[in-house]
């Protein structure tokens, strides 16, 4: 299974930001995906995930700003991020679990397939 991000850049504070996440090697529809970053000496951390019936979750600091979506037909989860700050500046990884049926959770052990990530700058 391969995760290929995209979307990240350069975005002014207050504005929004569309990242991608193409799957390929298998089809996912039944797998919980998620979000992850990791910003510069800081650990990677949660953002947000959805789970095999599109249920979603989200960390704190993402919960009223981000939305995780997926279109399951082109194997493909989205992370809209509005309202960005600095604090949101990290490289952002898509992330697959690899059994299906499984719920998402918080932790990066519990995912088995991660992309290279997309940077996300945010300016002031």
């Amino acid at each position: 299974v391969q995760l290929v991000e995209s979307g990240g850049g350069m975005v002014q504070a207050g504005g929004s930001v569309r990242l991608s996440c193409v799957a390929s090697g298998r089809t996912l529809g039944r797998n919980a995906m998620g979000w992850f970053r990791q910003a510069l000496g800081k650990e990677r951390e949660f953002v947000a995930a959805i789970d095999w019936n599109d249920r979603p979750m989200y960390a704190d600091s993402a919960r009223g700003r981000f939305t995780i979506s997926r279109d399951i037909a082109e194997n493909t989860q989205y992370l809209q991020m509005n309202s960005v700050t600095s604090e949101d500046t990290a490289v952002y990884y898509c992330a697959a679990v690899g059994a299906i049926y499984l719920n998402p959770t918080t932790s990066v052990d519990s995912y088995d397939y991660w992309g290279r990530g997309t940077q996300v700058t945010v300016s002031s």
